[in-house]
Order: structure tokens, then C-alpha cells, then sequence
């Protein structure tokens, strides 16, 4: 018998598929299930390090976290990163193969099918349920062919889907019923209920809507959702999501974060955002970064040549030289430690044409890019503090140059990054660190400003994940949604969604 299993798509991008499946993961998990998030093809340059040496998108390591997994590379087996307007790193099982154009992979994809099949194979041989997470829309007829991200995976592996719309954005009933009409009838019959998703106000309001809903695609609503609003404590799966954020306060101690076109790793903030004295303000193109921050962070880049070089343009380069000036900190993570030395050297291509580029001279090292790409996870402890953390490396490329003598951490006994004779200037390669609250709180204080101990960061995202399923358990019929995993037919039997689930 096949292991039971789940596939969540989407009317269109953005409807809540990831957080849904997040807080399913935690609430089957709860009811004594081994469950384990799977997502076919994912673009994100937002990653995470595995257990198994690879790298996996963040939103399928948060799923994996929700239910108590380690990470693997076959939770998610293509990984697209972005690395230019129209090319992305390709990323199989874990390890970069290739760079491509949008035109050469979508030819090419049907390749993968092989391997997406078996990291889902290998998963289910370990689970109880998978629950799988599509992209973007089924409706997009026009990247049917040769699909391995929605249904052209859920057909070549039996799993039953259900489809989510988001009532925020509005036409949610138009967006269901058109995906019925304008997709495959094989793809169709593989839709077996449907879902409503980020309601706002009185959900008996939308009773109606349900009765037409479940009429009109003759599928079963197993629910419809409320907006979740403790969701901002949880890591955000793309970079789309920071264009809109705006700090909730104005803290004692400002963050100044420029907003690079193909910023990568921004979870690394989130901590920092929990902090109830500090503002994390993303300084959105177009914009200046404010005179009165404390600290200006640039945060890693899956392009670094082309985000300093985008970083110039918008005049940023003026205004970190002259908060540096000013005594300001400045620190670089990843990509934007690269950014921060003399010289960024790409003698490859990798990134682009082969050259080098003039950084921003504030540490005197030099990096040249190299195609072996570290991907380790590590225990350290920033040496200006004691303070331990742990974190992970995802980074390709060599620096070297005499601030290193200044290191910022002592990682498992090796100096790691590099600081300037004052301290103010920092940059390390390490991601996720913040999320040590000793070293965060010992870190902040360092820039001249007390600040009020915040809540644990690891506690505050597992008390959300809770949250998060209790939240499911209480809007969705997870009865139904575990008989359609198990392969049971499911029928429309309208109910009004005010009926307690």
C-alpha cells in the first residue's frame, strides 16, 4: 500500500500554500504521525544547509522542523536560485549542476522527473504522510507541458491534491472554479477538495460561497481559513515579502538593511525583528539609508558582483561610507562581507562575465570566487563577546587579506571572518546566528545601546508553530484531509463552515 500523502496547490502564487502545509506538518505530527514536507521544484534564493551535505529551500526546512525532521535534500530535490534577470543556479538532490536560462530549463526539466521521484520515494519509504507543496498555479496552461512542479508530479506519483484560494486578494470563487476550467480533465480528476485560505471577518459570511463552491467543482471544502497573524514570527519563504514590510515600531536601536536585488538568507533578520528595542528597517530602491541607524547590515547576495554593483546605483556605497564615518557599525554576512573588502574577483564567470570589482574597501581583504561552494553547518562563539551560537556556511569563494588577523568568531577551533582595527567594520560568512539569544543580546548591546531582553527566538517559533496547527485543527476538517490522503474518495457534502470542524 502506498504511503499515505497530500500535494497543496494554488490558484495562483502567494495563497498561503507553504504556511499551510507548515502548520498541517506540525498538526499530524501531533496526532503520532512521521510526516515529511516534500516540494518538487522550489525558486528561492532564501536556503538552508542539510544533515546530508546539500541545501534545500527554507520553507521546506521550516516544514521539516514542524514535524521533527531532520533536513534532507530530498525534501526538496530542485532548488532554482536566481542569480540574474532571466538565469537561476540549478540545484539537484542538494548540489548545484548548473546555471541556466528560464528557456533551457523549462526545455530541460522533464529531465528531473527521475530524480524528483526518487527523493519522493525515499521520503515516503520513512513517513507515515507526505505533504507535498506545489508552485505557483496548476492553472498556468501554458507550463503544462513538462511540468515536474504541480501536476505533472501529482499524476506520475499518484498523489491527490487539493487546491487552495486566497479570499484576500479577491475572486476567490472565480480563481477555484476558472482553475477547473481551464486545466487538463486528467489534471482535474487528480483535485480532490478545495480549500479557502487568509479570510478576514465573520466566516458564516461566507457560508454561501461554499455552497457554491462545492456545488460548482462537485469537490468537498475542507475549509475555510482565517488570516494568521502570528505568521510574521515565522521566516518568510521569498524576498517578495520584505517589499511590503514596514517596522511595527520605532526602536531604540536601528537596523538599516538595503533591500539587494537577489538577497539571499534574510531569515538571518528574523531574530533581530523579535527584538522588542530594535527596528529592522529594509531600505527599499530609491530610498537612503537613514543617518540615525546604529547598524547598517548588508545581507547575503546569490549574486554579489551584480548587487554591489546595483548597490553603487542606488547611491547606498555613499551613504555606508559616510555612516562608517560617522563612527557608525557596519556588518556583512555571507555576500555582503564579500562586498565589504577591496576587491570581489569572479575569474570564472560564475557569476557573470569573467572580471573583478572595486568593493567598498571598509576591511582590508579581497575575495575571489571559486567554484567549490562550502555548505557545513558549525558551532562557534563571537570572540569580542564569548558568546556561543550556532549557524551554517553556504558561500563560494576565497578571501584573504591582513583584517582577517582580526577574526570575528572562533568557529570549532579556525578564526572565521574578519574585523576593522576598531571593531566597527565586521564581516563573517556565517548565517543564522542571531539566532542565539545571548549572542544576539551581547551583540546589540556591543553597538552602544541597552537594550531590553527580548523572548527566546527558538521558543517563540516553536510556540507559533503550535499556534499555527491549533489554528488548522480549529478551520480545517484534517478527517477529510487524511482520508484523501489515504486515497478514499471524497464527495461535495455541503456543510456551512460556522458548523464546528
Amino acid at each position: 500500500m502506498p504511503t499515505p500523502a497530500l500535494m497543496l496547490q494554488g490558484t495562483g502564487s502567494d495563497v498561503g500554500k507553504s504556511l499551510l502545509v507548515t502548520g498541517l506538518a506540525r498538526a499530524f505530527t501531533r496526532r503520532g504521525l512521521r510526516v515529511r514536507p516534500f516540494k518538487p521544484q522550489n525558486m528561492s534564493n532564501n536556503a538552508a544547509v542539510t544533515q546530508d551535505g546539500g541545501e534545500i529551500g527554507r520553507a521546506q526546512a521550516l516544514q521539516a522542523r514542524a514535524c521533527g525532521a531532520e533536513l534532507t535534500v530530498h525534501m526538496n530535490p530542485i532548488l532554482l536560485k536566481p542569480e540574474s534577470q532571466g538565469g537561476a543556479q540549478v540545484v539537484v538532490q542538494g548540489q548545484r549542476i548548473a546555471s541556466m536560462e528560464a528557456r533551457a530549463y523549462f526545455k530541460r526539466r522533464q529531465e528531473f522527473l527521475p530524480a524528483v521521484l526518487e527523493s519522493y520515494g525515499r521520503l515516503a519509504g520513512e513517513a507515515d504522510l507526505v505533504l507535498v507543496e506545489g508552485a505557483g498555479s496548476p492553472a498556468e496552461v501554458n507550463l503544462r507541458d513538462g511540468d515536474i512542479a504541480n501536476m505533472g508530479f501529482a499524476r506520475a506519483a499518484g498523489v491527490p491534491v487539493v487546491l487552495v484560494g486566497d479570499i484576500h486578494r479577491g475572486g476567490v470563487i472565480a480563481s477555484l472554479v476558472g482553475s477547473f476550467v481551464v486545466i487538463d480533465g486528467a489534471d482535474a480528476d487528480q483535485i480532490r477538495a478545495i480549500m479557502v485560505n487568509k479570510f478576514h471577518g465573520d466566516i458564516s459570511l461566507f457560508d454561501e460561497g461554499v455552497r457554491y463552491l462545492e456545488a460548482a467543482t462537485g469537490r468537498p471544502c475542507a475549509g475555510v481559513v482565517p488570516h494568521f497573524a502570528a505568521a510574521g514570527r515565522l521566516p518568510a519563504e521569498d524576498s517578495l515579502a520584505l517589499e511590503q514590510m514596514k517596522p511595527d515600531r520605532r526602536g531604540r536601536l536601528r537596523v538599516a538593511v538595503p533591500r539587494l536585488p537577489r538577497i539571499s538568507n534574510f531569515d538571518d533578520l528574523d531574530p533581530l525583528k523579535l527584538e522588542p528595542d530594535v527596528e529592522v528597517l529594509f531600505v527599499q530602491p530609491g530610498q537612503p539609508i537613514p543617518a540615525d541607524c546604529q547598524l547598517i547590515l548588508l545581507p547575503g547576495s546569490k549574486s554579489t558582483a551584480g548587487d554591489l554593483s546595483q548597490l553603487r546605483e542606488e547611491g547606498w556605497d555613499i551613504d555606508i561610507l559616510a555612516h562608517a564615518r560617522r563612527g557608525g557599525h557596519v556588518l556583512g554576512l555571507c555576500g555582503g562581507f564579500q562586498m565589504l573588502g577591496r576587491s570581489l574577483s569572479d575569474p570564472e564567470g560564475l557569476e557573470g562575465p569573467a572580471g573583478s570589482h572595486a568593493g567598498l574597501a571598509l576591511l582590508d581583504v579581497d575575495t575571489v570566487l571559486t567554484p567549490e561552494k562550502r555548505l557545513e553547518t558549525v558551532t562557534g562563539r563571537q570572540l569580542a563577546s564569548g558568546q556561543f551560537f550556532t549557524g551554517y556556511e553556504m558561500h563560494k569563494g576565497r578571501t584573504a587579506g591582513p583584517d582577517l588577523a582580526r577574526p570575528f568568531a572562533e568557529v570549532e577551533g579556525r578564526p572565521e571572518g574578519a574585523c576593522s582595527p576598531d571593531g566597527r567594520i565586521a564581516g563573517s560568512y556565517l548565517h543564522g546566528i542571531f539566532a542565539a539569544d545571548d549572542f544576539r543580546r551581547a551583540y546589540l548591546t556591543g553597538l552602544g545601546e541597552e537594550i531590553a531582553a527580548g523572548p527566546s527566538y527558538e521558543a517563540t517559533v516553536e510556540a507559533t508553530l503550535d499556534a499555527l496547527a491549533e489554528h488548522l485543527e480549529r478551520h480545517l476538517d484534517l478527517d477529510l484531509l487524511w482520508r484523501i490522503a489515504q486515497g478514499e474518495g471524497a464527495t461535495a457534502e455541503p456543510r456551512t463552515q460556522s458548523q464546528s470542524l
